[in-house]
């Protein structure tokens, strides 16, 4: 990853043309496939970096209006939103790889219908929700007091992965008043091991929203652009074999684009590192079916959703497997994250 782009291209080059019709150096040598290729049945796949730092974005117009709309009674933005990439710093030591188990966390909590006055109850999180994102990775890093350029940032990005981070709604409100999400977040955040070059989704990029104001001239992107990736949520409840789709969004729907997020990130002269983590925030869209958390898609457990394959939820119960997807089609090919999946434990 921290060799830069024309070594990743180079390699992509290199595998695409060993793996290709045309080529016999694998094609006809079978002893050489057998080291080469290995079945995926026997495969364990791991992080595919050691992450030494993680970022979370708030970057859906939609979702940050849907949650003023949940927590104020009125769709807004604060008044920052639209002139800067939101984020807080995560937890990189709890993101793990998909198929891991997430324990339903404990923590403070407090009545729903409360007062002010009811004091708060320690126990297991009420109300877990998944939340749909995608995150890149690093590739070259920075040394602190420098800067990454809005017209170099593409240069500094590995490439993307599917995300899922694990919310406990209950525990985040309590405690986020004045400094933001803590135990709330940190318990558990799911990745695919699958990054997918930004080389692999360049026949996928599309228009990016158009940015009303206009940006501060460190942000505004000379050529703007963000990728069509069409994604998916579906849960599958314990004990059963069929799977129901809850969300369907796109990647496309994000207001800031990569680019932007990581120049916002460096340019206070914070240094990142190869490997590093950031994420988009909930990839929300513009109508019910693309909301893309059970936060929104209740109005906080307001109402219920039904699974198309029987059940209904408010939110998370345990043994429910949540599965993220995302493909991007092309003409007569689809280009995949594969999946970013994992159940949920009862608390401990």
């Amino acid at each position: 990853m921290g060799m830069g782009r024309p070594i990743w291209k180079e390699a992509r080059s290199t595998i695409q043309n060993l793996l290709s019709g045309e080529n016999p150096s694998l094609k006809d040598n079978a002893d050489l496939r057998k080291q080469a290729l290995i079945p995926m049945s026997e495969v364990k796949m791991e992080l595919p970096a050691s992450i030494g730092d993680y970022t979370d974005f708030f970057c859906s117009e939609h979702h940050t209006k849907n949650c003023s709309k949940i927590f104020r009674g009125e769709y807004a933005l604060p008044p920052n939103w639209l002139h800067l990439p939101v984020a807080y710093h995560g937890r990189a030591s709890s993101v793990v790889v998909s198929g891991t188990g997430i324990r339903r966390p404990m923590g403070q909590s407090f009545p729903p219908t409360s007062d002010g006055k009811t004091p708060p109850y320690f126990g297991p999180s009420r109300r877990l929700d998944y939340e749909l994102e995608m995150a890149f990775f690093v590739g070259p890093g920075i040394e602190l007091g420098e800067r990454i350029t809005i017209d170099n940032a593409i240069d500094h990005i590995f490439g993307l992965v599917l995300m899922n981070d694990w919310s406990a709604r209950d525990i985040q409100f309590w405690e986020s008043q004045p400094l933001g999400p803590f135990l709330g977040k940190n318990f558990g955040t799911s990745i695919s091991p699958w990054i997918l070059t930004l080389e692999a989704l360049e026949p996928f990029k599309c228009e990016a929203p158009n940015q009303e104001p206009p940006c501060l001239p460190y942000l505004t992107e000379t050529s703007r652009f963000t990728y069509d990736i069409p994604l998916e949520v579906a849960i599958r409840p314990a004990g059963e074999e069929k799977q129901s789709v809850v969300c369907r969004t796109n990647f496309k729907y994000l207001y800031w684009t990569i680019a932007q997020q990581l120049t916002h990130h460096t340019v206070n002269g914070c240094n990142v590192r190869t490997g590093d983590l950031l994420a988009s925030g909930t990839i929300s869209g513009p109508d019910k079916e693309s909301w893309a958390c059970l936060l929104e898609q209740t109005s906080n457990a307001q109402h219920d959703i039904v699974l198309e394959h029987g059940g209904i939820r408010k939110y998370l119960e345990d043994g429910d497997d949540v599965i993220f997807s995302g493909c991007c089609k092309g003409d007569g090919y689809c280009v995949g994250f594969g999946t970013c999946s994992g159940t949920v434990l009862p608390a401990s």
